[in-house]
């Protein structure tokens, strides 16, 4: 049966309002259920591997290449015994503004997106942050006991505060979304979570915290997760090839969506800057834009055999700028085209969606609730 089979037939097998209402009772008193009922529900395994992306909008290539692929992989390859838990963290979303309206179509086209890149809601926990308030209710308490400087000193941290010019507050969300970014993980007793270089930073401060938790109540409550970081190196706006691809760039020819046509996508690498050097060669200081057309070629193409990028460019020197464009988006495309065809089926198929979710939030609570009975007992809360 392909994914698409499975999803649908999970669609005609949605409870209906009983049903529902029954899944939201045993939601609610999940973390109430004593610990041998918690334990033959949910059994410690192997491994927990947990990771989360905001829903801010259909991710983009970058997004793809560096870290959701991984994440279809880690499923496809795990053993039986192997947890996986994938959030879309819609909390986090929120420490910038939003317009309602336009964040709940996110969430609904990022979670079609989710399934439509491969994840499996039949072997992966797949659910929204904000559907499971136990993320909260942790953040909160690891915020009691979280240091303010450490918090401080975070990079992500410190550049936003360089943006800013005093015109706009700073909000406390932002100065503490590193807390739930901790609970998130540490909320499932995550084994291992992949994350960017980027994010290291941040998987750090949950291995603190966690120790540091685990310390002061004298016994190993939270797991301290491992880092899996990410093959591939990060992906380059096309037009500002020195920046890192963003979806909040101004210019949309600097990214290249998932639900791009193939025309679309023609067209942005054919822009993409480079350089008026005629040869091919991978020096991302030296020639940052030829080097990000490598970099997207050498990760999208199932047929490159080389075994790095300097391989890669010395296999295609010779060729004009604009063969290397047209050979770059023949690869992009054969990635992008067939995850754009189940997403745009996916993301019209509500009775799916909203069966995943529900799905996904309760398998996530009773996971959740493992960890929460133990921590309230430490603190004196239960």
């Amino acid at each position: 049966m392909s994914p698409h089979q499975g999803l649908l037939r999970l669609s005609r097998q949605c409870p209906r309002a009983a049903a529902h209402a029954a899944r939201q009772t045993r939601l609610s008193h999940a973390s109430k259920q004593p610990s041998s009922a918690l334990s033959a529900i949910a059994k410690p395994s192997a491994k927990t591997i947990f990771s989360g992306i905001q829903p801010t909008g259909v991710p983009h290539l970058g997004n793809y290449l560096g870290a959701l692929r991984q994440w279809v992989g880690l499923q496809n390859e795990a053993s039986s015994d192997t947890t996986l838990i994938y959030s879309l963290v819609d909390l986090h979303a929120i420490t910038i503004r939003q317009d309602p309206k336009q964040l709940r179509q996110w969430k609904k086209e990022s979670l079609a997106m989710l399934l439509a890149i491969g994840l499996n809601p039949q072997r992966s926990i797949i659910f929204h942050q904000s559907d499971v308030p136990a993320h909260a209710e942790l953040m909160w308490i690891l915020s009691c006991q979280a240091s303010t400087g450490y918090l401080g000193r975070m990079t992500q941290w410190k550049d936003k505060t360089a943006e800013k010019d005093g015109s706009e507050k700073l909000k406390l969300g932002l100065f503490s979304y590193p807390v739930l970014q901790a609970a998130d993980v540490l909320i499932h007793g995550a084994t291992h979570v992949p994350v960017g270089h980027d994010q290291a930073q941040h998987l750090e401060f949950a291995r603190q915290i966690a120790n540091g938790f685990n310390e002061v109540y004298g016994e190993a409550i939270l797991t301290p997760p491992e880092t899996l970081i990410s093959p591939a190196k990060r992906i380059m706006s096309l037009t500002e090839p020195e920046r890192k691809m963003s979806k909040s760039h101004p210019n949309p020819k600097s990214r290249i969506l998932l639900t791009d046509p193939d025309d679309v996508i023609r067209s942005k690498i054919k822009s993409a800057i480079t350089d008026s050097h005629k040869s091919i060669t991978y020096e991302p200081a030296r020639r940052p834009g030829v080097s990000n057309l490598l970099d997207i070629f050498y990760h999208s193409g199932e047929s490159v055999e080389t075994e790095s990028q300097e391989a890669l460019a010395a296999h295609m020197d010779g060729l004009s700028m604009r063969a290397l464009k047209e050979e770059v988006a023949m690869a992009v495309i054969e990635v992008i085209r067939p995850i754009r065809e189940r997403y745009e089926r996916l993301v019209q198929d509500e009775a799916t969606l909203k069966a995943v979710a529900e799905e996904g939030a309760e398998k996530a609570a009773i996971s959740a609730a493992v960890t929460m009975r133990h921590v309230k007992r430490a603190v004196g809360l239960s």
